[in-house]
């Protein structure tokens, strides 16, 4: 039985229009790459001349930041990435553009893999695969069964009372376990925040549009930038400690995961979705982060360094 391409085009959920927001996306990613690449270089430089204490960044370590010429640079272009990416929100639903970004693993791995001169290992590219792949599946069912939904309040406030909770709950567990925080749990924490942020910048895209949440952009506001902050000092803090293909490898997955989450369980933007459509969105988003997980495990930089440290 073939398919025509009229009538696989008809089955897709998402009007013409709405695919405008994928090369965004897509661009994002490429310009999110390269911003990672040179904001891990100045932390790194910022490092060696101020030394790590193992808790962290200090204040004057992250001012010292601001004097790098290639984390500015860094800066500038995912400056760059978030005016993309806000772009693409405003012209597809979240749970289609936002795990586009994971396409910035690959172009950071084969960067990062030529400037620091350590080839990959199997293991480490078994790892990128799954992430895009996981991701890419994803995707793929999304463009089938996503849809905008309009956006009430509640949903809202709800929202706003998630990014609360992750800001607590994460900002508690560093300052009890500040000493134990490793890259893994800078990424994971970060992913978390991010994932809520771009959920919340989607639902006051559309408020902004249909002139609703007037009374709430005060609170919209002060949260967003609380959960730039600390999602900014976790970031760096993953530079300082991992490799930047593996810090991209957390963000581009456990962000798009968050959101996606919040995307179909508040927002209903998979409210048309099937049981095998829901099957694929929890398969293939286990298998990302299985991907996320196995690449923390295995990355070559990271055995040098542990080696290093040993031997120390």
């Amino acid at each position: 039985m073939q398919i025509t391409v009229t009538e696989l085009s008809e089955s897709l959920s998402l009007h013409p229009e709405q695919f405008l927001g994928i090369p965004f996306a897509l661009a994002g990613a490429f310009f999110l790459s390269l911003g990672t690449q040179f904001q891990h270089g100045g932390v790194a430089k910022v490092g060696q001349r101020l030394g790590d204490s193992g808790r962290g960044l200090g204040g004057g370590q992250v001012l010292a930041l601001f004097g790098r010429p290639s984390w500015v640079i860094g800066t500038v272009l995912i400056g760059l990435t978030i005016v993309l990416q806000l772009i693409s929100l405003r012209f597809s639903p979240l749970i289609v553009v936002q795990p586009l970004g994971a396409i910035a693993l690959v172009i950071t791995a084969v960067l990062n893999s030529r400037i620091s001169r350590v080839k990959l290992n199997r293991r480490s590219i078994l790892a990128i695969i799954l992430c895009v792949g996981g991701v890419a599946a994803f995707v793929m069912i999304a463009s089938f069964t996503a849809v905008d939904q309009p956006v009430s309040d509640a949903a809202l406030v709800t929202i706003l009372l998630i990014l609360a909770v992750v800001l607590v709950v994460f900002g508690g567990i560093f300052a009890i376990f500040r000493d134990r925080f490793q890259v893994l749990m800078y990424i994971v924490g970060a992913g978390v925040i991010y994932g809520v942020i771009a959920t919340l910048v989607k639902v006051m895209i559309s408020g902004l549009l249909y002139s609703a949440f007037r009374w709430l952009t005060v609170f919209c506001l002060l949260g967003l930038v609380a959960a730039i902050i600390v999602g900014f000092y976790f970031v760096q803090n993953a530079y300082s400690s991992g490799p930047p293909d593996l810090v991209i490898a957390g963000l581009t997955v456990i962000d798009p995961l968050v959101a996606v989450t919040i995307g179909i369980v508040v927002l209903g933007e998979a409210a048309h979705a099937g049981l095998f459509a829901v099957i694929g969105f929890v398969v293939s988003g286990f298998v990302a982060a299985g991907g996320v997980f196995l690449l923390s495990k295995n990355h070559p930089q990271r055995k040098t360094r542990a080696n290093g440290a040993s031997s120390a």
